[in-house]
């Protein structure tokens, strides 16, 4: 869920010659199916999450967020920023209705559609000019009839290149259009925060602003040598060409996923090392599985781990050989968790993640497998699953759960 809560508006839907990519993002989706069945709460603030226990924040209108209220927050310290606030149950299966119906409306205009995530998705609407109309057009057009046929507002950004399209799409919210020409590319980017740059975190802020750079102008205006040392080579020059409005990345429809991962969260915070590495291993087993089901091998596997005051560290190795093997990942994993030295401190969340996914067809055509024996272990019980159900066959660590913990926790939700 995005952070912006609409007080900076901007819309436009003139001059989009050039404009052929379009970027839509729902707005306050999850929030927003929910007030499909409470219309009278509509204008105030509403926050989706469970009211009792140890929940986050799915979703939030805007008028929430206005207090502050963001996703992945607890529900009690979103109650402490906006007390007036009105607590909906999430209600997962209606999101996924939803966005297949919005998904559905996209590509009645253009095939070209790239789904980034539940609600919001990328368009290349280039070859919609002769039977639609112009990209702003389009971007109209879809809003209407989303609007019409679901009751849910959207935002539209329109731009030469994904990453302006995203910006101005973010700039439109709530329920806006805004399109950005090619040739007014760098007037609308340059005045904006350096936080505008994707890529552009915490660490990488305090970084730019540590030699004196605050704007997207300032990050263009600045040499690329110099952002190389200030926050390294890939980075450095990742930054210099957004900044100067360069994204050659084209609309890409093939639903490849970049990453898979799975996260729990402790109903209690956890200091028992040896529970913590028992749920990394059952986590990396399920990564692995469903790497093997995709067909993909992992060059990079992370671990994130969450501590009871919310301070959240994360670490990541890139693997000598991808893999796809669950052992091969528990150890990555434990690796990385053992160098973290936790030291008993209470632990409120632990998740595992395979990155920088790779074809698995190639990689096992390679003359040596490191993981072999354990592929060929995995891979039956893979086979004793699908016949048997999933809870067949388990690691005999994992045939006991400490008292207390539920198979497999609550994840961290996303919007």
């Amino acid at each position: 869920m995005s952070k912006q809560d609409g007080s900076a508006r901007q819309v436009s839907a003139v001059n989009d010659e050039g404009a052929h990519i379009l970027h839509i993002d729902m707005d306050a989706f999850f929030a927003s199916v929910e007030l499909l069945d409470y219309p009278e709460l509509r204008g105030k603030p509403v926050i989706i999450g469970h009211a009792e226990g140890r929940s986050v924040v799915t979703s939030a209108t805007y008028e929430a967020r206005r207090f502050g209220v963001s996703a992945a927050m607890p529900v009690s310290k979103a109650m402490r920023l906006c007390p007036q606030a009105v607590v909906l149950p999430p209600h997962h299966e209606r999101y996924s209705h939803y966005s297949r119906q919005v998904l559905g409306i996209f590509r009645d205009a253009t095939p070209l559609v790239e789904a980034l995530s539940i609600d919001e998705a990328f368009l290349d609407v280039s070859g919609a000019r002769r039977l639609i109309g112009s990209p702003a057009q389009v971007g109209q057009l879809i809003r209407e009839r989303v609007h019409r046929e679901t009751g849910l507002t959207c935002s539209v950004g329109a731009a030469a290149t994904k990453f302006v399209a995203k910006v101005a799409s973010g700039r439109a919210k709530p329920d806006g259009l805004l399109v950005i020409p090619p040739a007014e590319t760098l007037a609308f980017l340059h005045p904006l925060p350096i936080r505008a740059l994707w890529g552009v975190g915490a660490k990488t802020e305090e970084s730019l602003l540590r030699i004196g750079l605050h704007t997207v102008g300032d990050v263009a205006d600045t040499p690329l040598a110099t952002l190389r040392k200030a926050v390294g080579d890939a980075t450095g020059i990742k930054l210099h060409d957004l900044a100067h409005g360069r994204d050659p990345r084209s609309v890409v429809t093939a639903a490849t996923e970049k990453s898979i991962g799975h996260e729990v969260t402790f109903h209690t915070d956890i200091t028992d090392a040896a529970r913590l590495r028992l749920e990394l291993l059952r986590l990396a087993d399920q990564v692995a599985v469903r790497l093997r089901k995709a067909g993909y091998l992992a060059r990079t596997i992370a671990i994130k781990v969450r501590f009871d005051d919310f301070t959240t560290l994360t670490r990541s190795h890139t693997l000598a050989e991808p893999s796809n093997v669950g052992r091969r990942l528990y150890e990555e994993a434990n690796d990385l968790f053992t160098a973290l030295q936790v030291d008993g401190r209470p632990v409120r969340l632990v998740g595992v993640r395979a990155e920088h996914l790779v074809d698995g067809d190639d990689q096992m055509a390679a003359l040596w497998d490191p993981d072999e024996e354990w592929r060929d272990a995995e891979t039956t019980i893979d086979s004793l699953r699908a016949r048997f159900g999933g809870a067949a066959v388990r690691r005999a660590s994992m045939l006991t759960r400490p008292s207390g913990e539920t198979a497999g926790g609550t994840r961290a939700p996303r919007e």
